[in-house]
């Protein structure tokens, strides 16, 4: 959750001599590259579904990877022009919202909230993807951390766990 994997890293990724390599070294012959993207400014959402629809790129792709692997340092600024989508936003929010669930556990932790504490603690390692499918596993993800925070803001304070 804590590593960015937006459409800069995806560039980055794209953009690096080792991925080029990497597919000579795995394809023969004369072959054509496709891509298969949803890019946040371009995407329209499927009239049935709802869902961003990808679409089909060619090799030309691999130039504007270079280009926007460069622009990084637009990150988190005020220029970044994907900053300000749905999914950025969410993935901002997750960030605050696991600072505070730390804070939360910092101070509930004791023997008896350990495994909760845990659990708490594991709930970003449940969202996975992009776009509708990451929608999807975040609304999971906070339903169960909901749960988790309520069993930890429930737990008696230290010294009142053997009061009764």
């Amino acid at each position: 959750m804590l590593a960015v994997k937006d459409e800069y890293e995806v560039a980055r990724l794209h953009a690096d001599p080792a991925f080029r390599r990497q597919l000579a070294e795995e394809f023969e012959g004369d072959f054509t590259l496709r891509f298969h993207l949803a890019p946040p400014l371009l995407a329209r959402p499927d009239p049935q579904t709802g869902r961003i629809r990808k679409r089909s790129y060619g090799a030309w792709m691999m130039t504007a990877f270079g280009c926007l692997s460069r622009l990084k340092g637009l990150r988190g600024t005020f220029l970044d022009p994907f900053g300000r989508t749905d999914e950025r936003r969410m993935e901002r929010q997750l960030i605050t919202d696991y600072e505070a669930d730390v804070e939360l556990i910092l101070a509930q932790l004791k023997p008896d909230t350990l495994a909760t504490a845990i659990d708490l603690a594991s709930v970003p390692e449940r969202i996975r993807g992009f776009g509708h499918v990451k929608t999807a596993s975040v609304r999971q993800a906070r339903a169960r951390r909901d749960g988790l925070r309520r069993q930890l803001l429930a737990a008696p304070a230290s010294g009142q766990a053997n009061a009764a």
